[in-house]
């Protein structure tokens, strides 16, 4: 076998081809987990907002929680259905809430964007145990106040504690508190006195839907029935985390579909640079391969070394790809939300398995780019390859 010292010595020597196809390699590797990153973060913003032992009530055919109205009096039935959980003070657990989207300006561009704002009762905190203020207050009920979620603080005109905007045109609000809630969607979303939201837009005496905290998972089956075997009522019930999954799961398909015919194309130019330099080493390399030929290592170890040099090449290309990649932990942005129609904003979540997926695709290409050109060099004749 030949030794792995002479690989390395080979691509030490021509570290200009080595190393434009190493970043080539390393590109590819660095989009290849990017999007793998991506795909995590969405489904873990869109996930995080479920409780699993929650159920949201929506208008019978309603998509999403925009498309939904329900009417104030039928809370209480959602509520007194079996299952539901009871608070200390005997009250059930749950709340309605009413949901809209306004445009806003964008900082830092010229543009405008859809934000989700939600009404919410002054006992939203409670039930939503995960969510807290981590800046200014909550909001008092009954006033034209509103609090912010963490991820679009500053990122829109007005959407920073003590600014304000308006919710609708001669109807300003003003922010006196910020919120965090584990990272989820909720973040990205601005939250308002259920009253005040009702009587900007037009909407007393509605809601969007009606969520619940049930006393266990093993409840929800016969939640369900409850509230939908009253047809005329037209409700339907939804375990909170299958709610959340469907919009996750298409702009997941989205996002992986784009980001892999982008590392696609990628892949085939870095595919192609491993076989150039691999060629060139080869071309270089004639009298060296009639040596090892003429001392007896057979063509398996050509192919073989020459396989490895390709692996190698890569694998160190693949490196420096995922150790830029973790770089993307730190970046945030914004995305549209096809179910609720305003902007959400995602974070990439680095992970053990998309590294390490990125690196193996790095393996492959330079397989491939280096198995023809060891094929090549093993079948040279030993005594025309010393002639060269």
């Amino acid at each position: 076998m030949i030794p792995i010292s002479y690989n390395l010595r080979n691509l030490a020597v021509r570290k200009t081809t080595s190393a434009a196809a190493g970043l080539g390699l390393a590109l590819v590797v660095f989009v290849v987990a990017a999007v793998l990153m991506l795909n995590n973060g969405l489904k873990k913003t869109l996930g995080r907002s479920a409780d699993p032992r929650s159920a949201i009530v929506l208008r019978k055919g309603s998509d999403a929680e925009l498309m939904s109205t329900i009417e104030e009096p039928n809370v209480g039935l959602v509520l007194a259905a079996p299952g539901v959980s009871r608070t200390p003070d005997g009250a059930p657990d749950g709340i309605a809430e009413l949901l809209v989207v306004i445009l806003l300006d964008k900082l830092g561009t010229d543009g405008l964007s859809n934000v989700q704002v939600r009404g919410v009762p002054d006992n939203v905190l409670q039930f939503r145990k995960d969510a807290h203020i981590i800046a200014g207050r909550a909001v008092q009920p009954g006033t034209d106040e509103v609090v912010i979620g963490r991820a679009i603080r500053g990122r829109f005109k007005g959407m920073e504690l003590g600014q304000s905007f308006e919710l609708k045109k001669n109807r300003p609000v003003t922010v006196v508190g910020v919120f965090e809630d584990g990272g989820s969607s909720f973040e990205s979303e601005v939250w308002a006195d259920l009253n005040n939201v009702r009587t900007t837009f037009g909407r007393e005496g509605l809601i969007s839907s009606v969520r619940v905290r049930l006393d266990g998972t093993s409840k929800f089956d016969g939640f369900k029935a409850s509230i939908e075997q009253n047809r005329q009522l037209g409700f339907e019930a939804l375990r909170e985390d299958d709610y959340y999954e469907k919009p996750s799961s298409g702009l997941s398909q989205f996002i992986t579909a784009l980001g892999f015919i982008i590392a696609f194309f990628f892949a085939i130019g870095a595919i192609i640079g491993a076989m150039i330099t691999m060629y060139a080493s080869v071309a270089h390399r004639q009298r060296e391969i009639g040596t090892l030929r003429a001392l007896g290592f057979s063509r398996r170890s050509i192919i073989g070394s020459f396989l490895l040099e390709s692996m190698l090449l890569a694998f160190i290309g693949g490196a420096i790809g995922a150790l830029a990649s973790l770089a993307l932990g730190f970046v945030k942005f914004s995305m549209m939300n096809w179910q609720s129609f305003a902007e959400i904003v995602i974070a990439f979540e680095p992970s053990g398995e998309s590294v390490g997926v990125a690196i193996v695709v790095a393996g492959v290409m330079g397989l491939i780019g280096g198995l023809m050109p060891a094929v090549r060099a093993a079948r040279m004749s030993p005594v025309e390859a010393m002639r060269a």
